[in-house]
């Protein structure tokens, strides 16, 4: 969830040096300009390899995207049916101690958490429990313009409601003690201070006072915990074991430090340990790579839900980013679908490309912007012009 410091939060050591730790994870140093190596990712993830000459271009373009944009550590998975694979880990996990960074790590996936409440919220649909075209008011009180506001303009986000987190008193009280605990409702009632910005459905704005409105529907129709809901429909029957909803600010084991310089002084800081719980059903989830890329594949072709459901999921409508448009709680950009997430510390971008069967996971310790853009999206465009020219990611749904 990229939103401001009064311009972003969602999604921080003046001076990283970052160029001189994005380099291979290997237990001496290297030589700056040589080329960074995997870090012995399980095998099960890439058993083969892309082959050497395109391997070693993918190589490449991450590393000048790392050294350019001054990400501490990143990781990149990709996989191509018929072609091979490429897994790569590179630079360090903690900017303290050198600790290169894992292809096993988990990671704070920030607004990727959007893609299981919606898919939640549409199984919900498939049993004929909720409607898309509800309105909000049906199922939460107090919503402003709530009897015109539907389920699918919340999952759409058009619902023209303010993003809380755009509020200035939201921004300050989060940033003076990160490990605050916010209830739902609590960081909804900074958003419901200000005027609607548009009537429901004229236009896209990304808000995640959204997902939080469909977190609360999805417990009260459900009659369960939203993370209770999560782990048994979604995460059960899609087989991803090592993705979470925490309850607070835990953190499996491994997971690299998380830097951001989203803080009241703008200098950057560690937010490893902060709590995600004011993002809850828009951003607070963990996952890893394995996970990511099951994941990728099940949302963009609706494993976990009936066709039809699928169909209306995949519906996207304009952002006003050329070539990326946005549906149900899901992002299409040039090909690809998925989604991209930014909280402090953290960005990921999990997303498939259903002309080639393709998978694309991103992920990386920091959401510090290069040159006002997100180095999440940065990485990802610069793999994707590599391996797949006519299909290039270059669309954010997060971006400021």
């Amino acid at each position: 969830m990229r939103r401001s410091t009064s311009r972003r939060i969602g999604t921080f050591c003046a001076a990283l040096l970052v160029a001189s730790l994005w380099a291979p994870t290997a237990a001496q140093p290297a030589a700056a300009d040589q080329r960074p190596i995997a870090a012995h990712p399980d095998k099960g993830d890439c058993p083969n390899s892309l082959g050497r000459k395109l391997t070693s271009r993918l190589d490449k373009a991450m590393n000048d995207v790392g050294r350019k944009a001054d990400i501490p550590g990143a990781v990149v998975g990709l996989w191509m049916p018929g072609k091979g694979c490429y897994v790569r880990s590179m630079g360090v996990a903690d900017t303290r101690t050198g600790e290169p960074m894992a292809a096993d790590s988990f990671v704070r996936i920030g607004s990727e958490t959007k893609t299981f409440t919606v898919t939640a919220l549409l199984q919900l649909v498939d049993e004929g429990r909720v409607k898309l075209d509800d309105p909000i008011s049906t199922y939460v009180k107090g919503v402003p313009n709530g009897r015109r506001i539907t389920l699918r303009h919340l999952a759409e986000m058009r619902s023209g409601l303010f993003p809380y987190t755009e509020d200035a008193a939201f921004v300050h009280d989060l940033l003076s003690d990160p490990q605050r605990s916010f209830t739902p409702r609590e960081s909804l009632a900074y958003g419901y201070k200000h005027r609607n910005t548009s009537a429901p459905g004229k236009k896209f704005q990304y808000s995640n006072s959204n997902l939080i409105l469909l977190g609360l529907v999805i417990e009260k129709v459900s009659g369960h915990s939203l993370a209770d809901v999560i782990h048994h429909r979604v995460l059960h029957p899609a087989h991803l074991r090592h993705t979470l909803f925490p309850q607070g600010n835990e953190f499996p084991q491994p997971h690299p430090r998380g830097y951001t310089d989203q803080t009241l002084s703008g200098e950057v800081a560690d937010a490893t340990n902060w709590n995600p719980s004011w993002g809850w059903a828009a951003g607070a989830m963990i996952s890893n790579l394995h996970d990511l890329r099951l994941w990728a594949k099940s949302v963009a072709t609706g494993q976990l839900l009936s066709p039809g459901t699928q169909k209306q999921r995949l519906k996207t409508l304009p952002t006003g980013i050329p070539g990326t448009t946005y549906g149900l709680g899901i992002l299409k950009t040039h090909g690809w679908i998925g989604h991209n997430g930014s909280i402090p510390g953290y960005e990921t971008v999990t997303v498939y490309l259903p002309s080639q069967k393709a998978t694309l996971v991103v992920m990386m310790n920091t959401d510090i912007l290069s040159k006002n853009q997100e180095p999440s999206t940065l990485l990802a465009r610069a793999i994707t012009a590599v391996a797949t020219p006519k299909n290039i990611y270059d669309g954010s749904a997060t971006a400021p």
